[in-house]
């Protein structure tokens, strides 16, 4: 459906910020995933330098390790912070909220190891 509507006719040019309804950490988003999952999921705050690290140690080429540890710390600062219409431009509805994500993905198994 996004794409349809993001490739219809009169849309060229459109500039489209997407986001839920409500701003989340990352710690947010953990517990979010903990309490759609019935996990006792915890969440460790790194900083760049630890994060950038971590991807090194489980092999990540430096080309992502650098790219993901720049967009990791620009997410973690608030750098993408402020709310969009951008779901509701382009989809004609109100963006789900994570939690409705978080127990929809649950649901069908996407934490499943």
């Amino acid at each position: 459906m996004a794409a349809a509507a993001l490739t219809e006719a009169g849309r060229v040019g459109w500039h489209y910020e997407l986001s839920g309804p409500r701003l989340l950490t990352f710690r947010d988003a953990v517990e979010e995933i903990a309490r759609a999952t019935g996990r006792d999921i915890g969440y460790v705050a790194l900083s760049p330098e630890a994060y950038a690290d971590e991807q090194r140690a489980q092999g990540v080429p430096e080309e992502w390790v650098q790219l993901s540890a720049g967009l990791y710390e620009h997410v973690r600062s608030g750098g993408l912070a402020p709310l969009g219409d951008g779901v509701q431009r382009a989809l004609g509805r109100a963006p789900w909220d994570f939690s409705a994500y978080a127990e929809s993905a649950a649901a069908a198994g996407a934490w499943n190891a």
